[in-house]
């Protein structure tokens, strides 16, 4: 269980509080933004990033920014050893399992949080599904980017086995970078030799050059062995609203976990000329899905609330029309979005 005699607290900038718990897989970086009142969105990053490298894009688009901080308390989870500064972990501690880093999330909002919305990129949208399903009466949605439900094929597995010698005998080095960018975001932004890189992904390859690489390693390998949970989706009881690039690696492993999903609350997006990180690359394309997927709660921007943001948020209050894919955009799908 989580100890939270030996939280340590750190107020970070733009008015977040940093908090550092303890818990049995070790200790964990959550970031708070907001009031503590209104309903939880618990965000869990990909692999090797944190909050600033994977949702500030999101976070820092305006429309978005006031539809999801007037209605929701942030709370963003590092993955152990991903938040900003960390140390290196003890290479002699076990390399928790994807199960453990999903009862991680519970140690750490059991004795505080009551129901949240989940939102997670890739790896961290795999931890989030998976939490989802072990602990279904915590979960009021999910908002997955660019998500994993299967186990990794012969492909995956050998292709994260060579980043994984890499990373331990070379550390992040530019390779590494490289093979984490192609996961991350489009060709085109990516550059070329004629083209040079856009401004997110030099932003991001700084970012990495900031991580440990026995931490990215560790993790790397949890989601290497991690199980398939196809087949327990149809169990999940919450809405789900997916947003996958249709550029991104996972493209195919998106569409598999959508035809997995309950069809009567669950919703796809498929945003054009994008990577798998659409909340850098494109957060605007996310705008309109989140929106009309928030109103099934009864959450809206604040130009448009006349009621209070701090009243719980709960399924029964969703409509039943609400609940079609119809009204969560699938009319459009797949929805091609690019500015």
């Amino acid at each position: 269980m989580a100890d939270y005699s030996t939280i340590h607290m750190e107020t970070i900038y733009l008015g977040g509080k940093e908090y550092h718990v303890k818990t049995g897989c070790g200790p964990v970086s959550v970031i708070v933004y907001g009031d503590k009142d209104k309903p939880a969105l618990v965000t869990y990053p990909d692999l090797a990033l944190n909050h600033m490298s994977c949702f500030q894009g999101l976070f820092f688009f305006p429309e978005a920014a006031s539809l999801l901080l007037h209605n929701f308390c942030i709370y963003h989870i590092s993955p152990p050893g991903h938040e900003l500064g960390a140390g290196a972990l003890c290479q002699d501690e076990p390399v928790p399992s994807t199960e453990d880093l999903a009862d991680q999330i519970l140690e750490l909002f059991l004795l505080r949080l009551g129901e949240v919305m989940c939102m997670g990129v890739t790896a961290g949208a795999y931890i989030l599904t998976l939490f989802a399903l072990k602990y279904r009466e915590r979960v009021l949605g999910l908002i997955l980017v660019s998500p994993l439900c299967k186990g990794s094929s012969w492909t995956e597995w050998l292709y994260n086995k060579v980043m994984s010698n890499l990373l331990y005998f070379y550390g992040i080095c530019g390779l590494v970078k490289d093979c984490l960018l192609k996961r991350y975001f489009s060709k085109e932004v990516r550059g070329s030799a004629e083209v040079q890189e856009s401004d997110i992904v030099q932003a991001c390859r700084r970012l990495l050059d900031e991580r440990q690489s026995i931490n990215v390693l560790r993790f790397l390998e949890a989601m290497n062995g991690r199980p398939d949970i196809s087949e327990g989706l149809k169990k999940l009881r919450c809405r789900t609203l997916i947003f996958v690039g249709d550029e991104s690696p996972f493209h195919a492993e998106a569409l598999h976990m959508i035809s997995k999903l309950d069809k009567r609350c669950s919703a796809l997006v498929e945003v054009q000329y994008c990577g798998s990180m659409v909340t850098e690359e494109q957060p605007h394309a996310m705008l309109i899905p989140l929106e009309y997927f928030l109103m099934g709660y009864g959450l809206y921007r604040p130009s448009q609330l006349s009621g209070s943001p701090r009243s719980p948020l709960s399924p029964s209050c969703i409509a039943p029309e609400l609940l079609s894919p119809e009204s969560m955009g699938l009319k459009l799908k797949p929805i091609k979005t690019r500015i």
